[in-house]
Formats: structure tokens, sequence, C-alpha cells
């Protein structure tokens, strides 16, 4: 594992424990040449299914495209990484029981879903970006149905 701060590639672990109900690790290490000290997580990769896109193509899911979407809506707003981890883990347990593949309309509402739970304003800017909206008035319709 490479130190994020000198870039070694020795470092070694100092504590190791089970997170995310077993599905995860989490590693703390240190640098063995500046002593910098930094935690890793190691996730089974079990995820396995399809995106099925609005031109009906399909692709392999790829977590790196929610997480940089909800971490796009999240820029500058307080929030918790963990709590993030658990809400696309828990939308990737929920995707991955779907067979056929998600689509990603699907996908994009259930995003949003986690986001009103984590931070509203990250929920607005998400409606903003990836839902086309023909005009304000349309946006704010939206909002007021979503958030009742």
């Amino acid at each position: 594992m490479k130190c994020p701060k000198c870039k070694n590639l020795d470092t070694k672990v100092i504590d190791s424990r089970s997170t995310e109900d077993g599905k995860a690790i989490r590693r703390r290490r240190e640098c063995e040449k500046c002593g910098a000290r930094f935690t890793s997580f190691e996730r089974l990769e079990f995820v396995s299914f399809l995106v099925v896109k609005s031109s009906w193509e399909s692709e392999p899911y790829d977590r790196t495209k929610v997480q940089s979407s909800m971490l796009k809506a999240l820029t500058k707003r307080a929030f918790i990484p963990e709590k993030l981890e658990d809400a696309i883990n828990g939308l990737e347990n929920e995707w991955a029981q779907n067979k056929q593949g998600i689509t990603s309309k699907r996908i994009g509402r259930d995003i949003l879903r986690k986001l009103r739970d984590l931070d509203e304003v990250a929920f607005l800017r998400y409606a903003s970006i990836y839902h086309n909206h023909d005009s304000v008035k349309w946006f704010v319709k939206f909002i007021e149905d979503e958030l009742g």
C-alpha cells in the first residue's frame, strides 16, 4: 500500500478490524519511511450486474461512477465518509438482487433517495444535475413532490 504522504510503497499494518458486518476490513497503516499513519479499506468485489442505459445499451456496473456522482453533490458539505460508504453498499445490495440488470433511471432515483437522507443540499444539487428539468418551475415542482 502506497503512503499518501511520501508515496513510499513500504507500509506496515498496525491494526485490522472487520467493518460493514464483516464485508470489509479496515486497516490502520504506518509508513516505514516517513512515519505517517493512514487508514485503508479492503472490500470484496462481489457486485456484478448490468446497468441498462436509456438508450437500451447495457454496461457493467461501475461503483466509481456512483461514488463520484454522490461526492460531486456533497462537495463542500460536511458529511461522514462511512455513512456515504454504507449508503452505497446498501444500494449495491439492492441493485445486485435484480438479475436482469438495473436501469440507470432507477440508480438515479435511488441515489437521490439516499442523498435526501444524508444531506438535503446534496439532494438538491444531485437533482439539479442528474434530472433534466426544462424550467425552474418544473424543478421546484419536482422538489416539492420529493420533499413533500
